[in-house]
């Protein structure tokens, strides 16, 4: 089966790779038509959604999956969030969010500024492509989780529920 991911980020294709083992997976570039860097829960699950959904319309594969990392307010502090999705060629949509992570409140000027939180974690880590990388969970976490374990999580929620489906629609 042809998996496509929205994405040519290597983090978020190897997590794919990772869950979906014997499935051919591949990355497309296309666009989240959110924000460059969403800046709520809904906008990064809406930028999930919609990878995810041009992956099934715009090529043969069985499954589109949409990968996106955000941050989003509770009660005033930021934290890191993202949402996954995965869309069957019949459409049907099913979502899942990973882990968050308290930010620095330093972050947010630049954010709310246009900033990419990728971007501002290069040059808070002195440290080159950080999204392709560790990312910032894996900065924060002192290593202990990676931007591409973060994403497995969400890509085997998202299996799961896909799973489920397909065994609870046959009948068994």
């Amino acid at each position: 089966m042809e998996v496509i991911i929205g994405s040519k980020n290597p983090t978020k294709r190897k997590a794919v790779e990772e869950v979906f083992l014997t499935d051919i997976v591949t990355g497309y570039d296309v666009p989240s038509k959110v924000s460059a860097q969403p800046l709520s829960d809904s906008e990064t699950r809406e930028g999930a959604m919609n990878r995810a959904m041009q992956c099934i319309e715009t090529t043969a594969g069985k499954i589109g999956i949409g990968l996106e990392g955000g941050v989003m307010q509770v009660d005033d502090q930021l934290y890191l969030c993202n949402w996954g999705a995965l869309v069957t060629r019949e459409k049907e949509v099913f979502t899942a969010s990973g882990a968050r992570i308290l930010l620095p409140d330093e972050f947010n000027d630049q954010l709310q500024g246009g900033a990419e939180l990728g971007d501002i974690m290069d040059t808070y880590a002195k440290r080159k492509d950080v999204r392709k990388n560790e990312g910032a969970i894996g900065i924060f976490t002192n290593d202990h989780i990676s931007r591409k374990e973060m994403f497995v999580h969400v890509v085997r929620l998202l299996h799961g529920q896909w799973e489920y489906a397909m065994k609870n629609s046959s009948g068994s």
